[in-house]
């Protein structure tokens, strides 16, 4: 285990804080340590319709946006980060809202964990949204989104052509699939 001897702040923003730590080895020697603080998310596959005879006929509904960062448009499940005070299964219920403008009937928490741990301490929060009911989206104003509705067999085959690029959806989706298989047994 590493034992921290010095920490500080490189940069603190609206979203995250850069720090820089010098650690102590299990050996005895020093390194140091860059990485990203950073207060969580949550992600949400939502389902529209949930067909009674063939689960890759689900409806679930995702977004596509730009990503700066990657400099790519991606699709997406709704997600966002825990504001203060949050707990995550309010932050989901808001991000549904704001990004795709529905009203979560039943939420069902599905995994949480780390979205990169070699340099973030972000814990990101899964859930499964059901029983929704449509109202307005109110999107952020730096936000620009596009809400699709797929079956979940389109959204899996995008991802086996390496057309959803995104880490959270990849899990979500995979995690809707190995659920539903095993409910069928």
């Amino acid at each position: 285990m590493e034992k921290t001897l010095t920490s500080r702040t490189i940069y603190q923003g609206k979203i995250l804080e850069m720090r820089v730590d010098e650690v102590s080895l299990p050996s005895g020697r020093t390194s140091t340590r860059e990485f990203i603080r950073h207060p969580g998310a949550v992600s949400v596959l939502p389902f529209l319709v949930l067909s009674r005879d063939n689960f890759r006929e689900h409806r679930v509904i995702l977004v596509r946006q730009f990503r700066y960062p990657v400099e790519e448009t991606l699709l997406e499940i709704p997600a966002g980060r825990l504001e203060s005070g949050e707990n995550p299964e309010e932050t989901a219920r808001r991000e549904m809202i704001e990004e795709i403008g529905y009203r979560v009937g039943e939420l069902r928490h599905i995994s949480t964990f780390y979205t990169t741990p070699g340099y973030t301490n972000e814990v990101m929060h899964l859930f499964f949204a059901y029983h929704l009911e449509k109202t307005e989206a109110q999107p952020e104003q730096d936000e620009v989104l596009e809400v699709e509705t797929l079956t979940l067999g389109e959204a899996l085959d995008q991802v086996e052509k390496g057309e959803i690029k995104d880490g959270k959806t990849i899990a979500a989706l995979v995690l809707a699939a190995v659920r539903e298989k095993g409910s069928e047994k």
